[in-house]
């Protein structure tokens, strides 16, 4: 027992999310998003409103088929959906557009969903 409460005690915490910091690791996605009231399409869509949506909500956006495939499939992008896409975006689209290699840190990603999260889908911020 107490070598159980030593490991639980020894594993990692990681803080709460911090929007601020989700503000710096997004630049990392500005090359192909937009956030914000004035975003519009670039290489990807604007993630506005993406916390909760739809796969494939961004009318006049030409999605990958296997994002296409998630939407028939009723899947949305909830927390777990996309810290899975942001780590590894290969592994829930393998053939899709994305060419990022992804976001490695676990408290990096919740980071970024926690500043993607403010945006309502108009850009403005809840």
């Amino acid at each position: 027992m107490v070598a159980l409460l030593l490991c639980v005690a020894a594993a990692p915490a990681h803080a709460d999310p911090d929007i601020a910091k989700g503000e710096t690791v997004f630049k990392k996605c500005m090359a192909c998003h937009a956030v914000g009231p004035d975003a519009k399409v670039k290489v990807g869509p604007p993630l506005n409103g993406i916390v909760g949506a739809k796969w494939a909500h961004f009318e006049g956006y030409s999605y990958s088929q296997d994002i296409k495939d998630g939407a028939a499939a009723g899947k949305v992008w909830d927390e777990a959906n996309l810290n899975d896409y942001i780590e590894n975006p290969k592994h829930l689209a393998p053939k899709g557009k994305m060419a990022f290699a992804g976001v490695k840190n676990e408290q990096e990603r919740a980071d970024l969903i926690a500043f993607l999260a403010q945006f309502k889908p108009d850009g403005s911020k809840k």
